[in-house]
């Protein structure tokens, strides 16, 4: 679908976006997406670069994988949205390219994201309890042979912290999870199709 782009020299674009992708036909778009140079355009006129966010279908029948992909200016919507019941059953919802590029490795890695966001939680919180005034976030990044690797933003500015957990703690987690499901913080880490540490940190209009 064709989309323009507004730039801040005063010049508007015309750009070509997908609508759905497939990343078993096309697995470099994998590497594109955790990057973070999918669907980035550049303006015709001053040169500066645009990451636009456009509802994507994410495909990835290699892993079972439908994954319904709203940008971060729908996040509201999508808390207000009514439940459609003709929604494909294998069918997730990611909001915000980042967020996409984060559950891409997770899939990637063969890790339940319920398991993940789990962990992030409890990040969260025990960086909350250290650094209570800064506005930080926890991303997963990658699996090492020894654990789970995951960067801390917001501690410091322009600084990106590293920490890493041990593979032990997350098969752990991913057991309580499979065997209790519904116990917290796994029950509120879901909103209908949506999994992530943010259903926990919405504002009370949002809920």
């Amino acid at each position: 679908m064709r989309h323009k782009i507004p730039c801040f020299c005063d010049n508007t674009f015309t750009v070509d976006v997908p609508e759905e992708i497939n990343l078993d036909t096309d697995p470099q778009l994998i590497e594109d997406i955790l990057a973070g140079n999918f669907m980035n355009y550049t303006c015709s006129s001053c040169g500066k670069k645009h990451k636009p966010e456009f509802p994507l279908t994410v495909n990835w029948p290699g892993k079972g994988i439908v994954i319904e992909t709203l940008p971060e200016l729908d996040r509201g919507e999508f808390y207000r949205r009514k439940e459609d019941k003709n929604q494909v059953q294998a069918r997730e919802t990611i909001i915000s390219y980042p967020e996409l590029a984060e559950r891409i490795a997770m899939y990637r890695d063969d890790l339940v994201p319920e398991a993940v966001e789990s962990i992030k939680y409890y990040l969260l919180m025990k960086a909350d309890e250290t650094y209570p005034e800064a506005d930080i976030s926890v991303w997963y990044n990658a699996q090492t042979k020894t654990g789970l690797e995951f960067h801390i933003h917001g501690i410091k500015n322009n600084e990106v912290a590293v920490t890493r957990i041990p593979l032990p703690l997350y098969e752990k987690t991913l057991d309580d999870y499979k065997k209790n499901p519904k116990a917290e913080p796994f029950g509120s880490l879901r909103v209908k199709s949506y999994c992530s540490v943010q259903n926990m940190l919405r504002p009370d209009v949002l809920k």
